[in-house]
């Protein structure tokens, strides 16, 4: 379970929010809500440990995410607005390179990561060259190369089609049912089952 309690976050001299307490857990999703600007990437990265709130805690287990950041990360999953991907490498590289980096499911393939997200006719170009949801295609594809129980995804549907969207909302709805959970960010209508989506709204 991951549960965060009276978080507050503070940019310049800006309250961004405070006593902010949330749980998930397995089978669960939380979407964060929210207009531009009131913090809902920040929240992200403060659940991640990537960042630090200006009060408050973050449990992974019932541990601070900090106390053990190495066995937290091994859990976690994230994907955020930026994409990750290396540009001089290809997918297939960046797969690869990804696999060496994260927990990965025993029979974890590039190929058949590749084939969800429709990038195997351009596995084996520089990722420079590819369109923006192309690249955003290689960051998702690393969600089915994971077995981390926590998936945290910042805008994920951002910059992809139709079908890449029905793919990506049906292997988050695969990885609830196995038990894992995901938090994430979207200003696009998530269709998933609604008994398994929180919401968390942020307002200025």
């Amino acid at each position: 379970m991951l549960k965060a309690h009276s978080i507050a976050c503070v940019r310049g001299d800006r309250l961004l929010f405070q006593d902010l307490s949330l749980e998930i857990g397995a089978g669960e999703a939380c979407q964060v809500q929210g207009h531009n600007g009131v913090g809902k990437t920040t929240l992200l990265r403060i659940l991640c440990g990537l960042s630090l709130p200006e009060s408050g805690e973050v449990l992974w287990n019932g541990t601070s995410i900090h106390q053990d950041s190495g066995k937290f990360q091994s859990d976690l999953t994230y994907i955020g607005h930026s994409n990750g991907v290396k540009l001089d490498l290809t997918p297939r590289e960046n797969l690869a390179f990804a696999l060496t980096l994260q927990s990965s499911t025993p029979d974890a393939s590039i190929d058949d990561a590749l084939e969800r997200v429709g990038l195997s006719a351009s596995q084996h170009l520089l990722c420079r060259v590819l369109s923006a949801g192309q690249r955003r295609r290689v960051a998702i594809a690393r969600l089915y190369l994971s077995r981390a129980p926590l998936w945290v995804l910042d805008e994920p549907l951002g910059a992809i089609d139709a079908a890449g969207v029905q793919g990506i909302e049906n292997a988050i709805e695969t990885h609830l049912d196995q038990g894992g959970m995901a938090i994430l960010t979207t200003h696009q209508p998530l269709r998933l089952q609604q008994a398994a989506i929180r919401a968390v709204h942020l307002d200025n």
